[in-house]
């Protein structure tokens, strides 16, 4: 952040110093807590407190002290010169764009320092949202587009990648498992929206800061933390809030409570989610598409062999669930040179019905009375040691290490039949991650940053088959048991990943800048099949050996203070994990099989980006054009097991598909962004997103390849009233540009066009949304939204789920 420096001679009677000071936000004159106040050789350092307030009797009148906020501009003041009434204000960075970035070296960053792609969510920018989940705050950030398989879910789409191929991080923690899976990925709404403080995206491989997994790039979640305080404090924030489109009721509560030596920040959220409500006016002209005529009420302990007329056929039967997020974290500041960090998380939910499976349908009926996920829970410890030594081989340093257990499981039954199918994986996660840095000069003009990551994923999967006994339509237990194919190998699987790197980032001139950086990786995966009933292997032991080296070049010029040129020359790799090997599965009518002899995917990236600063840089506009080469890209595709292009599973016979490496393929694209402030009470925002995939092998279209997108918006803020309105743009994905082998991108759930015989594609849409914010006081803030104004029907692009139609939203959020 851009540091003020007010060195202004005051009249004598200024010089008495104030003790106790209130530190404002410009903007709104509301106090600014948590604001790191400290010695220019920081060996003096205060905390404010919730009011705003901090003691500052231990610096010298002579002294200058430095203001520093994550949130706000750098601000230098001798202490003689503060004012009598002893009042200081801080711009925001909102308004200023000098924007902070931790997760590129995993360090302070400045954007005028980096030359990937890159975007941020501040605190602000999230509560303004108050989206449901996470995967619904990242479907707002520019470039990124979120598929849904049900409404519990999102899978987020960066540079036509996503999946195992996005590499997603929770506090530095990576939570990609061994069973991220190819396709779509529904795991990112066990991190809260309502415990985040901010999330940043890195777009492009970065296997060289993070390893294997980031070939489409990296969302960094980071949760909220607490600060020490001079004095004790406490804080208590609150939110509640109701949406009408699914009868959302979400609840969170946090405390905060600093001490001089330690601190503690405690958050419980806890949301309820009713069926979703689909958009009623039909621009696309396909008048019954996404309809629900009928659907399942089996459950638990309800049986019925019937479909169910759905008395309203724009509500969605079957997506509501409830979920609930804990959220405990630490922080002691062991000595002038050392913290550390303790850090507890745990996600659960009710059952997740798995609505495009519950809504297809084979010879015109409905095929599956229940599919559900059980209870997604996820599980994570981690201590985080802060070091800065100051030893010749390193200044500052962060030791991460961690713990953390999934359990998920798929439950099904099909429409007719007793027998009900019960998959259970659980996944225990062990990592530890060390990262390094050393200025090499005083004025930090070269920079080297070095670490190494280790991994290990242990894999169970238990399968059960359950024969229900029942009484007229009511499920009283279990009449039997009978074998069931396991997801993965049930003899235990495990994946373990280490890796060192290196990294070098020097200011060549005042206007431009170098970074380096190269990566050594190696996994290890050993899995054990035992029963041979359903799938029999030529081994059934495998063990998978891999390695890579990765590299990056970044270049940032600077010809004059308001233009930015980036270039980038990346590579990066994804081992295969046990879910690409080793997965049994089955999905309309194709078998996914183990392929023990897939090898890792690579991806060669390039990319230019160009920023121009307007305003006195409070308002920027940029593009970023890049190519990236995938060599030996996995996909799924026809393939044979035993001699044989069919297998029978779950008493059904299914064509065998595997994924294997194919050749070559190459994405191209681009995103223009505006963002910025063009008044003082007048911001705004816009972005552009264009992605072409194409597999030179085959000649056909890449899965994950979503049409041209787009959002513009507009807010306005003035004292305590603020209100915005924002506009998403979405082109037709046309059928030519569907990838038709793999299949993943639900090409047959488009309409069907009478006139062409074919299936349509994914129709154009756009939505506005429109929202109001008060603050009723410096504790309390009224927000209300109408999202989907026009109330459109639409469905994202390859989700299996209308989008929810016009919903009435009203949130109140508290700081005490």
């Amino acid at each position: 952040m851009k540091k003020v420096l007010l060195l202004v001679f005051c009249l004598p009677f200024f010089n008495v110093s104030a003790q106790t000071i209130t530190i404002l936000d410009k903007d709104t004159k509301f106090p600014i807590r948590n604001v790191e106040v400290f010695s220019e050789n920081k060996q003096v350092k205060a905390i404010s407190n919730k009011n705003g307030i901090v003691d500052i009797s231990a610096f010298a009148d002579d002294e200058v002290i430095s203001f520093s906020h994550l949130g706000y501009v750098d601000y230098d003041i001798l202490k003689r010169q503060i004012p009598l009434k002893g009042k200081i204000y801080l711009q925001s960075v909102e308004h200023q764009l000098e924007e902070v970035f931790l997760s590129t070296s995993k360090r302070v960053e400045h954007r005028q320092r980096i030359a990937e792609q890159i975007d941020i969510l501040s605190l602000a920018e999230i509560q303004q949202l108050q989206a449901q989940t996470a995967a619904d705050v990242l479907s707002t950030m520019p470039g990124i587009k979120v598929q849904k398989s049900q409404s519990g879910g999102g899978s987020p789409i960066l540079r036509g990648m996503e999946a195992n191929r996005i590499l997603l991080v929770v506090d530095g923690v990576r939570m990609n498992n061994a069973i991220y899976r190819h396709g779509h990925l529904q795991n990112s709404i066990t991190v809260s929206p309502n415990q985040l403080d901010r999330t940043e995206v890195i777009f492009g491989p970065s296997s060289v800061m993070y390893g294997s997994d980031a070939l489409g790039g990296v969302i960094h979640f980071y949760t909220k933390k607490p600060k020490v305080s001079t004095f004790f404090n406490t804080e208590v924030d609150l939110l509640s809030r109701y949406n009408s489109v699914n009868d959302e009721v979400t609840l969170q509560a946090g405390v905060e409570l600093s001490f001089p030596k330690w601190a503690s920040y405690t958050s419980i959220s806890r949301s309820e989610f009713g069926d979703i409500r689909m958009g009623k006016k039909r621009n696309h002209g396909f008048d019954t598409w996404g309809l629900i005529p009928t659907y399942s009420s089996n459950n638990d302990t309800f049986y019925s062999d019937e479909e169910t007329v759905n008395g309203d056929p724009n509500v969605q039967r079957r997506t509501g669930y409830d979920q609930t997020d804990f959220l405990q974290k630490f922080y002691v500041p062991i000595s002038n040179n050392t913290d550390l960090g303790v850090n507890l998380q745990y996600s659960t939910s009710s059952n997740i019905n798995r609505f495009d499976r519950l809504i297809e349908k084979r010879d015109g009926k409905l095929r599956f009375a229940e599919w559900y996920y059980g209870p997604q829970k996820r599980f994570l410890v981690s201590t985080q040691l802060g070091l800065k030594p100051s030893l010749t081989w390193m200044n500052k340093g962060t030791i991460t290490l961690a713990y953390q257990n999934i359990e998920e499981s798929r439950i099904n039954r099909k429409f007719g039949s007793l027998n009900r199918t019960i998959r259970k994986e659980q996944v225990d996660v062990v990592s530890l991650n060390a990262d390094f840095s050393l200025p090499l000069t005083k004025d930090e003009d070269r920079i080297l940053s070095y670490g190494l990551e280790f991994t290990h994923n242990d894999v169970d999967s238990n399968p059960t088959g359950e024969v229900l006994a029942i009484e007229g339509n009511q499920i009283v237990g279990i009449s039997d048991y009978f074998p069931v194919q396991a997801r993965y190998a049930d003899g235990g699987s495990s994946y373990s990943t280490g890796a060192v790197y290196l990294n070098y980032r020097q200011d060549i001139s005042k206007t431009s800048t170098l970074n380096s950086g190269i990566r050594f990786t190696h996994t290890r995966l050993a899995a054990n099949w035992i029963d041979q009933t359903f799938i029999r292997l030529a081994d059934q032991d495998i063990l998978v050996n891999n390695s890579a080296v990765t590299a990056t070049l970044g270049y940032i010029f600077k010809p004059t203070p308001n233009w930015q040129l980036n270039g980038v020359l990346s590579s990066g790799f994804r081992s295969p994990n046990i879910d690409d090997i080793g997965k049994v599965r089955e999905k309309s009518g194709e078998v996914t099989v183990p392929n023990v002899h897939l090898k890792p995917e690579y991806a060669y990236n390039a990319e230019v980006g160009l920023l121009r600063y307007f305003n006195k840089k409070k308002m920027y506009v940029g593009a970023t054009f890049y190519y990236t080469l995938l060599d030996h890209y996995i996909m799924r595709t026809n393939f044979t097991m035993n001699g044989s292009s069919t297998i029978l599973f779950d008493g059904e016979e299914g064509n065998v598909v595997a994924n294997v490496n194919m050749d070559k393929a190459g994405i191209f694209g681009f995103t223009s962004t505006v963002k910025g402030v063009l008044s003082n009470e007048l911001s705004t925002h816009a972005s552009l997103t264009y992605t072409h995939g194409k597999a030179y092998d085959t000649d056909e279209p890449l899965s994950s390849i979503p049409p041209l997108f787009a959002q513009v918006g507009m807010r306005y803020e003035k004292g305590k009233v603020g209100g915005g309105i924002d506009y998403v743009f979405n082109a037709h994905k046309k059928p030519n540009t569907y990838n038709l082998t793999e299949g993943i991108d639900r090409f047959e759930d488009t309409p069907f066009d009478e006139n062409t015989q074919n299936y349509y594609g994914t129709p154009q849409w756009a939505t506005l949304d429109v929202n109001l914010s008060y603050k009723l006081s410096k504790q309390l803030m009224l927000q209300a939204a109408v999202d989907n104004v026009f109330d459109i029907h639409y469905k994202e692009y390859a989700s299996g789920i209308s989008a929810p139609g016009r919903g009435f939203k009203i949130a109140l959020m508290g700081k005490f």
